[in-house]
């Protein structure tokens, strides 16, 4: 007989996502749109922090929401908890240190990492090239990283739907132009990086397309996320011996 000891209302839930309020399209490969993802996930929604909220105003209360609802995840059975926005780097210590389970809120966390593959500066592709500080960096453990950073501060699209919140409706071809754009922008500035990693959430559905012009490996919140879901639920390898 096989017995569990029960006692969560949802079971079988691998990375849960502290989920900042927003309403603009999700492609797949968006962490927040789970018909694309290959791990399961739970969202804990934290209504009326956003984008522009945490870009602008990180409070100590935001951080006590954010605590509060990584300790929410972890009771609900979820291995790992990420973000949904990669300026959450701010509070990884403390949220991290909040609960017992791994916390990755910011892609940003793999600078140090893809550093050290590489031995060159890292290229950073972030939402607002003005709002990335040293505390973000410290945050993560990459204030000593070489890194280049470009910003989308100055498209049209992305900034008007995403760093300023003006509307909902957004046209993504155009987002993905100007990804590019920022891209060439990136390697033009400093042509001695060897991968790129996209700080921000809403860029990873259109990172192949990022790959394919520039030829470099990239690295998101989306690919870390499928990492740590392999890392705290492994599974036996398929294959055979002979």
């Amino acid at each position: 007989m096989v017995t569990h000891p029960g006692g969560q209302n949802i079971c079988g839930i691998t990375i849960g996502v502290l989920s900042l309020e927003s309403y603009f399209p999700k492609p797949p490969g968006h962490i927040k749109n789970p018909s694309s993802l290959g791990f399961t996930v739970m969202y804990e929604m934290l209504d009326g922090i956003t984008v522009p909220e945490l870009l602008g105003n990180p409070t100590g209360e935001m951080k006590d929401r954010l605590i509060d609802a990584a300790k929410r995840l972890e009771a609900k059975g979820v291995r790992a908890i990420t973000g949904s926005c990669g300026f959450l780097a701010l509070f990884q210590a403390e949220i991290s240190a909040a609960v017992s389970i791994p916390v990755f809120v910011s892609a940003l966390i793999q600078v140090p990492m893809v550093h050290h593959m590489t031995q060159a500066p890292v290229g950073v592709l972030t939402a607002s090239a003005a709002s990335l500080t040293d505390a973000h960096l410290r945050g993560v453990g990459a204030a000593d990283i070489p890194i280049a950073v470009q910003g989308l501060d100055e498209t049209e699209e992305f900034a008007s739907v995403i760093l300023r919140n003006e509307r909902t409706v957004m046209d993504l071809d155009k987002v993905t132009e100007e990804l590019l754009q920022a891209g060439r922008i990136l390697v033009e500035r400093a042509p001695d990086i060897r991968a790129i990693v996209l700080e921000c959430t809403d860029l990873p559905p259109y990172a192949w397309r990022l790959q394919q012009q520039l030829g470099l490996p990239v690295f998101d919140l989306t690919t870390l996320s499928g990492m740590m879901a392999t890392a705290v639920l492994r599974q036996p390898y398929p294959g055979y011996i002979s």
